[in-house]
């Protein structure tokens, strides 16, 4: 078992998601907040311009930029591009990583209260999310769509040997909730204490199954021909982050009062319900399968 040596905290790669901003900000101040025996812990303000802007991005969503295609085309230079490629060589390479683990801090405006969000379904991860649902029981396990090489995945998080996000709504973009930051501080400490007894081989005994969330698509707003919107997210799922959805239920309705129904042939469980974020694409929602991790 390889130990967990250099963790990177990192805060503000969506500048206008402000607890991961503002709690780097604190930990900078207060390093022992974050100290842990066996760990170095550095923190990182991955985007202060847009931050300073008060916007999400300034050309593009940095958390897209690191794919290996990407990180090596060096026409690629606006402002995120330019950033995530000296943000890599101070997580990565992908090749060598500096830092064994990057925790990314992330706000989101859908009802997914503090949602764990794994790159990987490996030992690791598998025993971080038994460790982190245990000590905190509202956490939900997320899993990202699966890469068959890491190389390849888009998340700044993917820049270390491991990598995961924390993401906790409902939280306007642009402002501050106490309960929002506190879930965001709280999920940072037990997953630093989760890699400190994960170090000392002295981690408490572990359910052997976690209930998890297997990112399957996500789908947009009915759009006509001119893409145009035309309709918005039902009410009866609107804030029902995990919460299922069969086939029949009414998830859009139109703004002529008409119920736009779930076609699908399985049950399936949305998140990113209405994100804010999101309508610059269109997207209405993410599905996802309820799966079980099993732990060895």
């Amino acid at each position: 078992m390889s130990k967990i040596n250099n963790v990177a905290i990192v805060g503000g790669t969506h500048g206008n998601e402000f607890s991961g901003v503002y709690l780097i900000n604190k930990w900078q101040q207060h390093p022992q907040l974050i100290a842990r025996p066996s760990l170095k812990v550095e923190t990182v303000f991955a985007n202060p311009k847009a931050h300073g802007e008060n916007k999400r991005y300034i050309d593009a969503d940095l958390n897209r930029q690191f794919s290996a295609s990407n990180l090596a085309d060096f026409s690629l230079a606006n402002y995120e591009q330019s950033r995530a490629k000296a943000l890599h060589q101070q997580l990565g390479p992908k090749s060598k990583p500096n830092m064994d683990l990057v925790i990314d801090l992330h706000n989101t405006t859908s009802n997914m209260g503090p949602t764990l969000i794994l790159l990987e379904q490996t030992p690791f991860y598998k025993q971080l999310a038994a460790y982190v649902t245990m000590q905190m029981p509202e956490a939900v396990v997320f899993l990202d769509e699966p890469e068959e090489d890491m190389s390849n995945h888009r998340f700044l998080a993917s820049c270390g040997k491991y990598g995961v996000l924390i993401e906790v709504g409902p939280q306007p973009q642009s402002v501050l909730r106490q309960d929002v930051l506190e879930q965001m501080e709280q999920m940072t400490g037990h997953i630093l204490d989760f890699v400190e007894l994960y170090n000392q081989q002295d981690l408490p005994e572990l359910p052997k199954q976690v209930e998890a969330f297997l990112y399957l698509d996500s789908i947009k707003l009915p759009l006509n021909d001119k893409g145009e919107r035309l309709a918005m997210v039902h009410s009866n799922v609107q804030d029902n982050d995990y919460q299922p959805i069969n086939t029949g239920d009414p998830i859009f309705r139109t703004f002529m009062g008409e119920d736009i129904c779930y076609q699908g042939e399985k049950t399936v469980y949305p998140a990113f319900i209405n994100e804010a974020a999101y309508y610059d694409n269109d997207l209405a929602m993410s599905l996802l399968d309820k799966v079980y991790l099993e732990l060895e």
